[in-house]
């Protein structure tokens, strides 16, 4: 893959679905070593809990942006801390991670970005994560992504490789990546949800929040640890700070003891509408 022989990968990565399927696309383009070559060099920046300080990612690296998606766009916490992240015309792999719904906007965004940012975009990719809303009760996507999204993600690395060897550095138009497709009814019963919600929002507005069973709690200050946006204080565990809280859900998640929960009227209309299992897309 000379010259391009060290991987950079840059994610946010509340639960950790995003960070997996980045792993396992970096595996697929370091590659076997083959011979006396030496392996890739490979360079992980967790931007979760990290704003990290303005920095230039060197020409000869291959960058790998990776972020979650929020409500169709790239999540806005991940947004503000890769804008502080600058290529100097080397080649990127875009990727979007999403619950099972849509990534509609997500994936033009990231690569909007990662052009602004001054990374060309060679590739680029959707993957199905478990939904930050996924829960015993709610189930979407639950457990993704699986060995087979995982196998997918590897095979989309080597296929990147094998751009590079050629010296293809043709950049992507990530509006040609065209999401699976949903049972139109379920569309539809979706939208109808949607707007009702919205119509009930206006009229009695309601902050859903992440909530905590103080009897459970054992104040270990794991979910302090683990907020990416420090909503909730060590000590204070109990409670979550609004302003700051951005419906991740590492922290229900991340619970050892399983006291904390999030109740939210979408969980339940998106593990009825899709249900459906949606496989990864990629574009090279």
């Amino acid at each position: 893959m000379q010259p391009y022989d060290s991987i950079q990968t840059l994610f946010f990565s509340p639960t950790g679905t995003t960070k997996r399927v980045v792993q396992a696309i970096a595996h697929g383009i370091a590659g076997p070593k083959s011979g006396t070559s030496a392996a890739p060099t490979l360079r992980n920046l967790d931007l979760t809990y990290t704003e990290v300080p303005a920095a230039q990612i060197a020409r000869k690296k291959v960058t790998i942006l990776a972020v979650p998606v929020y409500g169709g766009h790239v999540a806005p916490t991940a947004r503000q801390r890769l804008e502080g992240i600058h290529g100097a015309g080397g080649p990127a792999v875009v990727v979007v991670v999403y619950g099972n719904r849509a990534f509609e906007h997500a994936a033009v965004e990231l690569a909007e970005l990662a052009r602004r940012q001054g990374f060309v975009p060679i590739a680029a990719a959707a993957f199905v994560g478990e939904h930050s809303y996924s829960s015993t009760a709610t189930p979407i996507a639950a457990g993704r992504p699986d060995a087979a999204d995982l196998a997918a993600a590897e095979e989309f690395g080597r296929r990147v490789r094998q751009k590079l060897d050629r010296g293809d550095l043709s950049p992507v138009d990530a509006s040609r990546l065209k999401e699976r497709p949903t049972p139109l009814f379920a569309t539809l019963r979706f939208i109808g949800f949607a707007l009702g919600y919205l119509c009930r929002q206006k009229r009695n507005p309601v902050v859903y929040l992440p909530e905590c069973d103080a009897a459970r709690c054992t104040h270990c200050g794991r979910c302090a640890a683990i907020c990416p946006v420090g909503a909730i204080a060590r000590g204070d565990e109990t409670h979550t700070d609004p302003a700051r809280c951005i419906r991740c859900c590492a922290c229900v998640k991340g619970c050892p003891v399983g006291a904390r929960t999030f109740y939210t009227p979408f969980a339940a209309a998106l593990s009825r509408n899709f249900a459906r299992r949606k496989e990864p897309v990629t574009l090279l």
